[in-house]
């Protein structure tokens, strides 16, 4: 199956190319931070992503936190030491007070990608945005998954009324416009990741289902399942060790579409306002600002092409692994 998956070459490379993406935004902190990544003062060594240290630790007066974007800070660092800042000096909710003009500015050299109107750096927003979007959708696949098969599995397997009756409340649950509850929802709980994760898993586990529990009704009359039963096996067991096992290529090659509905998902409330808290960075806030700014145009199109992009690799993945986990090929 793997050798089947590598010739597909645009999901295979799909998959590399999205495997870099996950991984470099998972330390989005060493990428894209205001604090250094070393500061050596003296004889000590500091480490700042780990422990906060006061300005009174440089020489400074102040007790509070140290800035150190302040040339004051800067500078009282620089005379007796170094630092070392990561490749882009901005966190998410970093605001640049020293923009070549009002915000939102185009991008240059201080700001590659430009800034939001808030003065933010949207370089670094997407980097967080999009390991906020991935963590979500992966979490929220996962548990959807989990539900789904465990619902599926039990009623391809015993069929019958308890099929039929589970099939007509999917019927209702299924025909409830999932979106404007969502919106519902949110605006009553307050938003956050794991509210948010919680609220979406009442409806995304529905999407499993259905092929689950095709492949139990087709699987439950093979041979070895009816021998297992003349055994004396138990149900569970059989559907756990024997047909499960059968059913996971169907499982798996929907996977990837599962995340990117949650993605897709997650940045519709985020552009609407009732996704993320009030300033994390997200991808949808940024398509927002891209509607509210429409001059500034590197808004809207960096927020789109990154999540074009991110969707179009899972879903090329999903296919390549389709086709490979596909018996008929």
């Amino acid at each position: 199956m793997w050798q089947k998956f590598k010739k597909n070459k645009r999901g295979y490379y799909s998959l590399i190319i999205f495997s870099i993406i996950f991984v470099v935004t998972l330390f989005a902190e060493i990428i894209a931070n205001d604090k250094p990544l070393i500061v050596k003062y003296k004889d000590g060594y500091y480490f700042p992503l780990i422990k906060n240290y006061s300005e009174q630790h440089f020489g400074g007066q102040l007790k509070t936190y140290a800035n150190y974007r302040d040339p004051v800070v800067k500078e009282l660092i620089n005379k007796e030491g170094w630092m070392l800042m990561p490749l882009i000096p901005f966190s998410y909710d970093t605001i640049n007070f020293d923009l070549n003009g009002p915000a939102p500015t185009s991008p240059d050299k201080q700001n590659w990608l430009g800034s939001d109107d808030q003065g933010r750096d949207i370089l670094a927003r997407i980097i967080y945005g999009v390991r906020v979007s991935l963590i979500f959708g992966i979490i929220l696949s996962f548990f959807s998954s989990i539900i789904g098969v465990f619902f599926g599995a039990i009623q391809g397997y015993f069929a019958g009324l308890l099929d039929l009756l589970f099939q007509r409340f999917m019927e209702i649950w299924s025909s409830m416009p999932t979106l404007f509850l969502l919106i519902i929802l949110s605006s009553v709980i307050d938003p956050g990741f794991f509210s948010l994760l919680f609220l979406m898993l009442l409806f995304s586990w529905m999407s499993m289902v259905g092929f689950v529990r095709a492949e139990f009704l087709r699987l439950r009359n093979f041979d070895f399942v009816k021998s297992a039963k003349a055994i004396g096996a138990n149900d569970y067991y059989i559907m756990w060790r024997h047909i499960l096992p059968n059913a996971s290529p169907i499982i798996m090659a929907n996977l990837p579409f599962l995340i990117a509905g949650s993605i897709t998902t997650l940045t519709a409330l985020d552009f609407l306002g009732l996704g993320m808290p009030a300033g994390s960075a997200s991808l949808g806030e940024l398509l927002a600002q891209g509607k509210n700014n429409i001059n500034s145009y590197w808004i809207a199109i960096s927020g789109f092409i990154i999540l074009t992009k991110i969707l179009m690799l899972l879903v090329f993945i999903g296919e390549a692994l389709r086709d490979a986990l596909d018996s008929r090929k």
